[in-house]
């Protein structure tokens, strides 16, 4: 049995990162074409592809450096010895972002059940007696985190759960104890703006406005009611020097809803697929750009998913500089939506790519709110790899009946996607279907008139030139299509049918006139045979009343004159637009 042979291209980013990979294929050509790409496009700065043969006995993989290209490699840094003293020493620790934010991620599981965020179960007595009671989510969720940080420290697992086990305890006996002793403040009973100036200075200030915040939101049993609890307190907030403390304290929960895949589509008000759902997203941090261009092209209203209830009251709140971290966690979860797996539209390729596009124009339009416009153009680039990857091509075209339809949705896709890549895969497809046989015979042996079929190739050119590929993909591809439309204006031989038909000179004049310009005839021989005579028709004497009597008639034909006619031509001012 033959050994087994792949490639694998790995690239570094940046100068100092290190070699991740990007690229498995059993196409040796096609691992150094991508290699050599990735430095054009600056996408990395150092290349190495590597070939990888299986061992038959051993089932082992034997590797061997066939390319390596680039900025060299920086040296290793002598690796520091970490202090070996727990993260979380106190009680304290537990309650900053970072500590929250791991907490959320051990007990995610729990957290959901409950309909609650790890804010809530830090500031309510309630909730760390049940999960205290049930014994075994926070055992686990110790030694979740206490087994990577002892490998870490070269500490002992025993001693890092005993630790945290001792930290934890301390953290629920004190908000046990606050409980009972009625520390948490109820907004009910005086209002929250009286409350927060009333403890101003105290050093205790944000635990305790935190165990009113958590207690005020219990009453919510959805995460549509916790966020209208939640935007209460913001519209009630203090006007002096507390009011900044008062909103940093609403905006931890706030942070931690948005950062839940399980509440968005409670807050959003309706069940949305990702791609709708990260569209809506983008429209919560970015409503006033978005609306302006909803105003703009008032078609996309209907493919926008509305904000209603708390939501519309969020985004009225993120319009202004209020609650940059709810921002901040928009834009970190769809740029890691962007990045992940999953489709946007699962299912529906066609709508997938209408999700992307207009999640692109949404994100475009609040630049600088939401993503800065490399990290759009990034997330966009790796996006469109996948889309232009076999496997979504395969599902977008196998519901085509025709040659003619699989070519016009794979110009959709390449339209809609972005990146020198996915751009050049997008060509080859493309390529692929105007080369084969089934093409070609669709577009000459059929029984529909050849005026429709040639209309047809035209438009086809004209998707390619709105795809804006580079020259060397777009003029092959323009060039096919013009020769496939000269064979078929051939047999037909409607060049000469035209200029010699039984109808006024000025109509035969327009009629080859705009087959000549590429819009009822594809750009190459159809169309050159066409300009030669619409020309010649033009110099008729016959035919200067019927120039005369049409202005518009009279400019396509000078404009005929003044450009050439070459498929070239044509594809090289596509590029250049």
């Amino acid at each position: 049995m033959d050994n087994q042979v792949h490639y694998e291209l790995y690239i570094r980013k940046t100068p100092n990162s290190s070699w991740v990979l990007d690229l498995a294929t059993e196409d040796r050509v096609r691992a150094l074409a991508v290699a050599e790409e990735a430095l054009e496009e600056k996408r990395a700065v150092a290349v190495r592809v590597t070939k990888e043969t299986l061992d038959a006995e051993t089932r082992d993989f034997r590797s061997i450096n066939i390319l390596t290209k680039g900025m060299a490699e920086p040296p290793k840094k002598k690796a520091q010895v970490e202090d070996l003293e727990p993260l979380c020493v106190s009680i304290a620790d537990l309650y900053t972002a970072h500590a929250r934010d791991r907490i959320g991620k051990l007990l995610d599981t729990w957290l959901a059940r409950q309909t609650v965020t790890a804010f809530e179960l830090m500031h309510r007595p309630d909730l760390v007696e049940k999960l205290d009671a049930s014994g075994v989510e926070l055992q686990h969720a110790i030694q979740k985190v206490a087994v990577p940080e002892a490998q870490a420290r070269g500490a002992s697992t025993d001693e890092i759960v005993r630790h945290f086990q001792a930290l934890g305890e301390r953290a629920i006996n004190r908000l046990l104890k606050d409980g009972r002793a009625g520390t948490p403040p109820d907004f009910a009973k005086e209002p929250f703006a009286k409350i927060c100036d009333n403890l101003a200075g105290d050093p205790d200030q944000a635990y305790v406005i935190g165990l009113g915040v958590a207690r005020h939101m219990a009453s919510g049993r959805t995460w549509g009611e916790k966020l209208g609890l939640l935007l209460d307190l913001a519209d009630a907030a203090p006007q002096g020097p507390s009011r900044a403390l008062a909103l940093h304290i609403i905006e931890q929960p706030l942070t931690e809803m948005i950062s839940t895949r399980s509440a968005l589509s409670d807050v959003l008000g309706q069940e949305l697929e990702l791609g709708p759902s990260l569209t809506a997203l983008t429209r919560l941090a970015g409503a006033e750009a978005v609306d302006a261009l909803l105003a703009l092209d008032a078609n996309l209203a209907a493919s926008l998913p509305a904000l209603t209830g708390p939501a519309a009251r969020l985004a009225n709140w993120l319009d202004g500089p209020q609650f940059p971290a709810v921002r901040g966690a928009i834009s970190k979860r769809v740029l890691r939506e962007l990045h992940g797996p999953r489709r946007l539209r699962p299912g529906d390729p066609e709508a997938e790519i209408k999700a992307l596009r207009l999640l692109a124009m949404a994100l475009t339009a609040t630049a600088g709110r939401v993503l800065s416009l490399d990290d759009i153009k990034a997330a966009f680039s790796e996006r469109s790899k996948a889309l232009t990857a076999s496997d979504f091509v395969d599902s977008l075209t196998n519901g085509c009946g025709s040659a003619r339809l699989e070519s016009e949705a794979l110009i959709r896709l390449a339209e809609n996607v972005t990146g020198g890549v996915a751009k050049r895969q997008a060509a080859r497809w493309l390529a692929s279907t105007f080369e084969a046989l089934r093409f070609e015979k669709e577009f000459r042996d059929t029984a529909e008139a050849v005026t429709l079929r040639l209309a047809g190739l035209a438009s086809l050119q004209r998707g390619i030139t709105r795809a804006h590929l580079v020259p060397e993909d777009a003029g092959p591809l323009m060039q096919r299509l013009g020769e496939i439309g000269g064979m078929a204006e051939a047999d037909a031989k409607l060049t000469q049918a035209v200029a010699r038909a039984n109808a006024p000179i000025g109509k035969r004049i327009e009629i080859l006139a705009r087959m000549a310009a590429g819009e009822t005839a594809p750009m190459g021989p159809a169309a050159d045979r066409a300009r030669t005579e619409a020309l010649k028709l033009a110099r008729a004497p016959e035919a200067m009343p019927a120039l005369e009597a049409s202005p518009e008639l009279l400019a396509l034909l000078r404009h005929l004159v003044a450009t050439p006619a070459s498929v070239a031509a044509v594809a090289q001012a596509a590029a250049a637009a």
